[in-house]
């Protein structure tokens, strides 16, 4: 945010672009030491916005659902903070259709602040957010921002090339390696059109991703990794082109943040007692 923040303010008119950042749900120190959802959530926003040396953040995205806190009280905290002019809007991250449906139920029925985006795990090796997710937002027009564009490096890596993220990346290697007997026929199509197409494997990744949502989220380590986002606006895939990515996908299990925090080993029942 630090860096952010000090690179914006120093070269870009802040009305002329849109910032986003987000916040993790209480820890388990914070409960114990009787610290209030509301609390949190302004401490973290004032801490980022310091960190930003900003007055306010366009979008606010809450990190993940949390099972322990009661989410009539998130919302109606957040909603809190653009009536104060910290936020303008507020997005979630890592949750189910369900749980996105419920809180903006909710946000309708008390007049609390919607969530307008869906931070999601998207990318053409990892489609499983097109099961009920992705059509629930088109449907309710909410914005898709998806992470892991690039499946952690392995959409934009030749069979047998490797890097420092691929080796020493163990989250990556769990969400991802045990599927790599299925992913590999879809990863050697993106190598094959990007030679058809004289560009790197990382445009085409992102090429497919950009035909399905306006916003991913992309990393950058180094200055040709943003040419390369740059560069995938203007590859536009052919229907075939689209289905030749698609054809070989097989379902599945959800991995990272939604295979750990599951309703079934959760508090759901007492969280959602309070309504």
């Amino acid at each position: 945010e630090m860096y952010v923040g000090k690179a914006l303010n120093d070269l870009i008119e802040r009305d002329k672009v849109v910032v986003a950042t987000k916040f993790l749900p209480c820890t388990n120190q914070q409960i114990e030491n009787g610290i209030t959802v509301s609390q949190h959530i302004e401490d973290s926003l004032n801490a980022s916005l310091n960190h930003l040396g900003m007055d306010y953040v366009d979008l606010y995205i809450y990190h993940m659902w949390d099972y322990r806190s009661d989410i009539k009280e998130i919302l109606e905290s957040l909603t809190s903070q653009i009536q104060k002019g910290k936020v303008r809007y507020i997005g979630i991250s890592n949750c189910y259709a369900w749980q996105l449906a419920k809180a903006n139920a909710l946000a309708d029925q008390y007049g609390y602040a919607h969530f307008i985006s869906v931070q999601g795990h998207y990318n053409l090796i990892f489609q499983e957010e097109e099961r009920e997710m992705i059509p629930y937002c088109k449907s309710e027009y909410i914005a898709l921002t998806p992470y892991s564009a690039l499946a952690g490096g392995r959409l934009s890596k030749h069979p047998g090339e490797t890097s420092d993220r691929l080796i020493k990346d163990d989250y990556a290697k769990l969400k991802y390696d045990r599927t790599m007997d299925i992913d590999g026929p879809i990863i050697a199509r993106v190598e094959e059109l990007a030679n058809r197409h004289q560009c790197s494997m990382s445009e085409i990744a992102l090429a497919w991703l950009l035909s399905k949502v306006d916003a991913p989220v992309v990393g950058a380590t180094k200055s040709h990794h943003i040419d390369g986002a740059v560069h995938a606006v203007n590859i536009q895939l052919t229907d075939l082109e689209l289905q030749y990515l698609e054809e070989l996908y097989r379902p599945h299990a959800l991995v990272g943040v939604m295979a750990q925090n599951k309703p079934e080993t959760s508090n759901e029942k007492h969280v959602w007692s309070h309504e």
